[in-house]
C-alpha cells in the first residue's frame, strides 16, 4: 500500500523544497530488519531523491505459535524534482 501527502522543506540557505511523504508497508519472512530494507530499497527503486523513512508501526503473522512473516510501515520521505 502506498499514499502520499505533500509538505515544504525550508532548508539553510533560505531555498524551498516541495516533499512527499508516502506510506509504505513491506514484509519479510526473515525479520523487522530485513522488511525495514526491503521497503527502502521499494522505495527508492521507484521515488527518486529519498531523503528518510521512519518506522510508524510494526507486526508480526503467526501460524501455529511461530512467526511467519515480519511487517513494517513506513514513513518515506521523497523531494520533489524542481
Amino acid at each position: 500500500m502506498i499514499t502520499s501527502r505533500p509538505i515544504i522543506l525550508f532548508n539553510h540557505e533560505g531555498t524551498i523544497s516541495v516533499a512527499r511523504v508516502t506510506e509504505i508497508i513491506a514484509a519479510s519472512p526473515k525479520s523487522f530488519d530485513d522488511a525495514l530494507q526491503i521497503g527502502i530499497a521499494r522505495a527508492s527503486k521507484t521515488l527518486q531523491h529519498v531523503k528518510s523513512a521512519w518506522v510508524e508501526d510494526h507486526k508480526v503473522d503467526i501460524e501455529n505459535g511461530q512467526i511467519t512473516q515480519y511487517r513494517v510501515a513506513l514513513k518515506v520521505t521523497f523531494v520533489l524534482k524542481e
